[in-house]
């Protein structure tokens, strides 16, 4: 895990999901205020804003969700976005999974998250990318963060605090290891959403799926998720 100065305030990019709540409480652990930030970017799996606000409630941080519904209509061909294309079933690494991408979706949130940092005087930004995303999502690489970081550096001197970071504390650990320092901060996961089709239940198919039940079965952590394939959600 990257090593890091905790910071006093930190806006966490929260998308409700196990990597950027455990992000939020891994922070909060440390100490850190925290401003968790979610978007509505017109994804079809808009019920994780719901999780992401409880997140919000139990960690006693301010939650806001930016509106960027008219922005999915223009980031069309995603299945995340795009109601005439299918959410793949799948691992990551599947060729299929391309159609899950959302062109530039971590710059747009990054830009608008550092924005809201340097209104708001906090010395941190953080989100959850790790290891499993490099495959397929570019901009979930440690090549993008950094030349990223820099570019908010560059951006806002004067503006931001001394010592201001942009924080991605998993980007190059596994989805298991986010679940075991999960475990150590007390997540809750039953409270977190991960799959992409956004239905009652997850669906236990979908990329995000499958990565979540091989990481609580890798991580040997009891996974509380009703799947709606009946997947046990035991360790394994």
């Amino acid at each position: 895990m990257t090593e890091h100065t905790p910071p006093q305030h930190a806006v966490v990019i929260a998308s409700g999901g196990l990597d950027s709540t455990t992000v939020a409480y891994w922070l909060a652990e440390s100490g850190s205020r925290l401003t968790l930030l979610s978007f509505d970017y017109g994804q079809r799996h808009r019920k994780e804003l719901d999780f992401a606000r409880r997140i919000a409630g139990r960690l006693g941080a301010r939650h806001e969700v930016v509106d960027l519904s008219g922005l999915g209509r223009l980031l069309s061909g995603s299945a995340l976005t795009d109601p005439a294309v299918t959410v793949p079933d799948g691992r990551y690494s599947a060729g299929s999974m391309r159609s899950t991408v959302v062109p530039n979706r971590n710059a747009i949130m990054l830009s608008i998250a550092v924005g809201v940092a340097v209104a708001a005087g906090a010395d941190a930004v953080a989100f959850g990318a790790h290891s499993g995303d490099h495959a397929l999502y570019p901009d979930c690489r440690t090549a993008f963060f950094d030349a990223f970081a820099e570019a908010a550096r560059v951006g806002n001197e004067g503006f931001v605090p001394e010592g201001f970071q942009l924080l991605a504390p998993f980007i190059d650990q596994a989805k298991a290891d986010i679940v075991r320092v999960g475990g150590q901060v007390a997540v809750p996961f039953a409270e977190t959403w991960s799959c992409y089709r956004g239905g009652e239940l997850h669906c236990g198919t979908c990329g995000t799926c499958t990565e979540r039940i091989e990481a609580f079965a890798l991580a040997e952590v009891e996974d509380p998720t009703t799947y709606a394939t009946g997947t046990a959600g035991a360790a394994r």
